[in-house]
């Protein structure tokens, strides 16, 4: 989004109110500081009565009011929910469930992504829209339908499948050869035999296929299809307003589409922050990271949080009071240049009538939330926009890979309690909880501006990714892969030669056989002198090049000895690998052992309980302290610099942070040492 200053706002449904309350509504948002409003988000069965029949003037009515009060506008298309005389005149439109089962209308994404009558009625409302509206100043950026999520299991699905994959494998030769067909008698004579895979074909249960590969190349042609929608109203949309800005809402860490590939096609990413009563402060910034990873370390917008409380949870806590503005400020330390909320005014029917608004059925500014609020809202308007596109300067990253995560979730074995997200998770909280900025990254992303790189469960490489690691230890990085890692190629197909595979000659270790610990047991290892868990598996390897790094390998079982973290020189850098997962201390350990070999340290140091994030411009580098515990704490800053919150100078030295509190110091280009990150 093009503005000045941090926008404020979020999403406003008035269609689910009488207009004459409209005023009063815009009122209350001037009065707690609101800049932009995302509209007609789920509109198209007002806009589209009828299939030739187009009606926009209660949203002219809305825009203009936007407008007086001189407030942005995130235009949405609304073709997240189609209108009830689409489903009765097309019913094919309709998804089909994953028992085979075609959907009535109801519900949002209902909507079979590969319809032709769905992707030709969503392009032409978006292009109509943008016809209706391209002169309008006031909008900012174009919303395209919303959180796109699920999948479908239909006619039109099976055979858009088919047309996927010929043009991916071109022949049935290639394609039995890459699933590997011969498995259980699963040769292809002709395209037509092949079926989308569901309960009706290969699946055993929801979470458990016969034939992973198909399942991986379904989830790959799914997303490949959600996002094919979007491109057809973004083109709609260019083609009325060629610089128009566009984008959707994002939702973390979603395994059903591959936002790496998603962002490619977005002019800015944009995400829903709605973490659950327990998520952590590190598990809620691993998703801030990655939406700020998608696209080479680009700023991002906060699209939507709740300010207050969200309805799909067990249990719907309040945010507590500073929550809400610490969890807003935490966004824009991580590279947010907005802060959003979903809602304006909170519904009064629908299933999320008691999701938090700013707005609440009482309808006055006398409520908490809208008194917290008011006064972020001040805040922000005081803020400015002095961290505008700034940008993280990480030098430490974590590999992440849909595809990987896709092929992880497809295997059958070796533990029900091997998992991709929680793994990855342990290793950005250890980094996260030392203060250090670390990016999610492709491994098709450039990595030479790393000085250390993670991959833990690297399950799946494909040739050009081993390559990529090669040049990157060959250059003096350090990369560290973890058990379960070099197992299959891109086409799920298990590698001969040893694992990792791929990474085999890198890593300096070849593996023979992984033992699967069950839930409740342990082996043990040595590292510096301290004792750690050994979780989940343990790999059996043999040293080929690279030293062991521990004292003593695994302490127990019949493969005792076996070494559990290994080092391989490789070029300039070098490449460890460790056998197993551990303990939340062990991370930590051994991570804090190897930023240090990296020369990567803490952007400040802080008391545990306390996040420290940079952001850098061409204005300086803005330091952003938050403190999520509920007493005083202390951070130490080596440098002079300016509080933007306060509008004081800070003198070098310990300062202390309160209970829930964000300070914001900034420090002129210039005057950092070069080694403060």
């Amino acid at each position: 989004m093009k503005t000045d200053q941090i926008l404020y706002g979020g999403d406003y449904n008035p269609e689910q109110w009488p207009e004459d309350i409209w005023p009063e509504d815009m009122r209350l948002m001037k009065e707690a500081g609101v800049n932009i409003l995302t509209l007609n988000v789920f509109s198209w069965a007002a806009l589209q009565p009828a299939e030739e029949v187009y009606d926009f003037r209660r949203l002219d009515r809305v825009l203009a009011l936007a407008k007086e009060n001189g407030m942005q506008v995130c235009m949405a298309t609304s073709t997240a929910a189609h209108p009830a005389w689409m489903a009765k005149k097309y019913p094919e439109i309709l998804r089909t469930d994953f028992g085979g089962i075609r959907r009535k209308f109801g519900g949002r994404h209902n909507s079979c992504p590969n319809s032709a009558v769905y992707r030709t009625m969503a392009a032409r409302l978006a292009g109509k829209l943008a016809e209706h509206y391209k002169e309008e100043t006031c909008i900012t950026a174009w919303h395209i339908s919303n959180e796109y999520g699920g999948a479908c299991y239909c006619e039109n699905c099976e055979a858009a499948f088919r047309v996927w994959l010929r043009e991916k494998y071109h022949t049935l030769d290639a394609l039995n050869a890459a699933w590997d067909t011969a498995v259980w008698s699963h040769t292809f004579y002709d395209w037509d035999e092949i079926v989308l895979p569901d309960t009706r074909s290969e699946y055993i249960d929801e979470n458990r296929t016969q034939f992973p590969v198909i399942t991986l190349d379904y989830r790959r042609f799914m997303s490949d299809s959600m996002l094919a929608c979007f491109c057809l109203e973004k083109e709609a949309i260019r083609a009325q307003i060629p610089d128009a800005r566009v984008t959707t809402n994002f939702m973390g860490f979603y395994e059903n589409l591959d936002y790496q590939k998603w962002a490619q096609a977005m002019d800015f990413v944009s995400w829903d922050n709605y973490p659950s009563n327990e998520a952590s402060y590190a598990e809620i910034g691993m998703s801030h990271d990655l939406m700020r990873s998608l696209k080479q370390g680009q700023s991002f917008a906060l699209m939507e949080q709740t300010p207050s409380v969200t309805n799909w949870l067990p249990y719907n806590a309040l945010k507590r009071p500073g929550m809400m503005r610490l969890l807003s400020w935490q966004a824009v330390a991580h590279g947010s240049d907005t802060v959003m909320f979903f809602q304006m005014r909170r519904s009064t029917g629908g299933c999320e009538m008691l999701h938090g608004a700013l707005i609440d059925h009482v309808g006055t500014d006398q409520t908490r939330v809208f008194r917290e609020a008011a006064r972020l809202g001040r805040e922000l308007a005081a803020f400015g926009g002095c961290t505008l596109g700034a940008r993280t300067p990480a030098r430490a990253a974590i590999l992440f890979s849909w595809e990987n995560w896709w092929a992880i979730d497809a295997c059958a074995g070796p533990s029900q309690d091997l998992s991709y997200l929680p793994e990855v998770q342990n290793y950005y909280t250890a980094l996260r909880e030392m203060n250090i900025d670390t990016d999610l990254i492709s491994p098709g992303d450039d990595l030479s501006k790393y000085r250390l790189i993670l991959a833990p469960y690297w399950f799946m490489v494909k040739e050009e990714w081993a390559e990529a690691a090669r040049a990157f230890v060959s250059g003096g990085g350090i990369l560290v892969i973890t058990c379960f890692s070099g197992i299959v190629d891109e086409n799920d197909l298990a590698v001969t030669g040893g694992y990792p595979g791929k990474l085999k000659n890198l890593a300096g270790i070849w593996v023979e056989e992984s033992d699967a610990l069950p839930e409740g047991t342990e082996n043990s290892f040595l590292y510096q002198g301290n004792r750690y868990p050994a979780r989940i598996l343990c790999d059996l390897l043999h040293l080929s090049g690279a030293a062991q790094m521990d004292l003593g390998g695994f302490e127990r079982d019949f493969y005792r000895g076996c070494p559990v973290i290994t080092r391989n020189l490789y070029g300039s850098g070098a490449c460890w690998y460790i056998a197993t997962t551990s303990s939340r201390q062990f991370y930590h350990d051994f991570l804090q052992d190897l930023c240090g070999q990296a020369g990567i340290r803490p952007v400040l140091t802080a008391s545990e309980g306390v996040e420290v994030t940079c952001r850098e411009n061409e204005g300086g580098r803005y330091y952003f302290i938050l403190n999520y515990t509920d007493r005083a704490q202390t951070v130490y800053c080596p440098w002079e610099t300016e509080d933007l919150l306060k509008h004081t100078v800070c003198p070098a030295g310990i300062m202390e942070i309160k209970a829930k509190d964000v300070m914001i110091l900034r420090q002129e280009t210039g005057k950092q040492e070069p080694a403060a990150i």
